[in-house]
């Protein structure tokens, strides 16, 4: 049970507070009701002096010793400059720039609405389709096929046991399998059966080179170098590098010895 404090218990014995709820308190905890009659018998231990009466002339009295010290007010005389006229200039230009703002805003208001209403009725223009920036994807799958056909000659033409060239082949495989990719994304929508083609063997290719499970090992790069041989994947890199006009060394042979 929460107990009352002795603030509370002292707003009672002044007659404030709620009186009800005390009381009601008191009934069910004898603890505060001898707490509150250890305050009440403070409180009229206490003892206030009266205040004294005061005689019928106390404000005149008071009055009169003020007023000898309190300077004399002078009221203002109103003239034309400091008075009205201002003021009601100050008014007649206010309201004057409210109604000219209104005009304003109305008129503004009037042209904006009419501008919506014939922009709902002209006739829409046909929207301008944005074509691929086609010489940009040219040359990006250029890039990429050249770049891959550098990877085959090397995997073609790698020692299985050398493991000094077997981690950089493998680094630029995952280096190109996004690219391949996207490149494959684009060889479909433009519908290129024979580009799909080549670059869904030399996606197979390159995930293979890039997420062996344990890395790569010899017997893994003499199984690439027979599926390589065997589907002439690099033929068919190099053949789809001199379709592209203005390719990089197309037609060129980029190749350690120079054979497929």
């Amino acid at each position: 049970m929460k107990h009352l404090t002795e603030e509370e218990l002292i707003q009672y014995g002044y007659g404030e507070g709620d009186k009800t709820l005390i009381e009601e308190h008191f009934a069910v905890c004898m603890e505060c009701e001898r707490a509150y009659g250890a305050v009440q018998s403070d409180l009229a231990e206490m003892k206030f002096p009266n205040p004294p009466e005061r005689p019928s002339g106390y404000g005149d009295t008071v009055w009169k010793v003020l007023q000898n010290q309190l300077p004399a007010y002078e009221s203002r005389k109103r003239t034309w400059l400091g008075g009205g006229l201002f003021r009601g200039l100050g008014y007649a230009t206010a309201c004057a720039l409210v109604l000219v703002c209104a005009f304003v805003g109305g008129r503004l208001w009037e042209r904006r609405q009419a501008e919506i209403a014939a922009t709902k009725h002209a006739v829409p223009a046909p929207p301008v389709i944005a074509h691929p920036p086609q010489r940009v994807v040219v040359v990006v799958l250029s890039d990429h096929l050249d770049r891959s056909e550098r990877l085959l000659v090397e995997l073609k033409h790698v020692d299985a046991d050398s493991t000094e060239m077997v981690s950089p082949l493998r680094d630029e495989a995952r280096s190109l399998l996004d690219a391949n990719r996207i490149c494959r994304q684009n060889a479909k929508h433009e519908d290129d059966p024979a580009l799909t083609g080549a670059l869904d063997h030399l996606d197979r290719l390159l995930a293979e080179l890039a997420n062996e499970p344990g890395g790569l090992n010899s017997a893994t790069i003499t199984r690439l170098q027979d599926e390589m041989n065997k589907n002439g994947l690099l033929f068919e890199v190099r053949v789809l590098r001199s379709r592209i006009p203005h390719s990089p060394g197309a037609g060129a042979d980029n190749s350690k010895g120079g054979t497929i």
